[in-house]
């Protein structure tokens, strides 16, 4: 009769603490040919429909593709070493999109200019500690990050600690 109980329980401490551990940010860090970093973010100002993504990016060269009139404007897209770059002209922040694919296909979008700000030194440590399976748990002001090796650069995953 008590294990009924005891199962809900376990159930409800589950859930709990893998709402703990859910990420509240992610971020990609790209080492640049200058020796900063340049940091994407998962959300911005700017959002294309995947139709004008797919189209901008089918178009993309290195010397920039051809310009296409988007929802958020005039738009091109450059095929750079670290994948397809879309520069929207118009665009007051976040005028850049970093095309991404996750390991299904599905389009991903990196925007940059996001609402998270790191200093360098807390860009450089989270580089230093990605591993591809995940560094170490890393102090980000309030928050905790932990940084993982990925085909374009360093991906962050950023999240609250869990006050007990």
């Amino acid at each position: 009769m008590m294990r009924f109980p005891r199962e809900i329980l376990a159930t409800i401490a589950l859930l709990v603490a893998g709402a703990a551990v859910a990420a509240d940010n992610s971020l990609l860090i790209q080492l640049q040919p200058d020796g900063h970093y340049q940091v994407w973010h998962t959300e911005g100002a700017t959002n294309l429909s995947e139709d004008e993504i797919l189209t901008l990016a089918a178009g993309a060269q290195p010397e920039g593709g051809e310009s296409l009139r988007v929802a958020a404007g005039t738009a091109r897209a450059f095929q750079t070493e670290h994948g397809v770059v879309i520069e929207i002209a118009a665009a007051k922040a976040d005028g850049k999109l970093l095309v991404d694919r996750d390991e299904c296909g599905a389009i991903k979008t990196w925007h940059s200019d996001g609402t998270t700000k790191l200093t360098d030194d807390q860009v450089s440590d989270l580089v230093i500690s990605a591993l591809p399976g995940g560094g170490r748990r890393v102090s980000v002001g309030d928050n905790y990050a932990k940084a993982y090796v990925v085909p374009l650069g360093y991906a962050v995953v950023i999240w609250k600690p869990v006050v007990r």
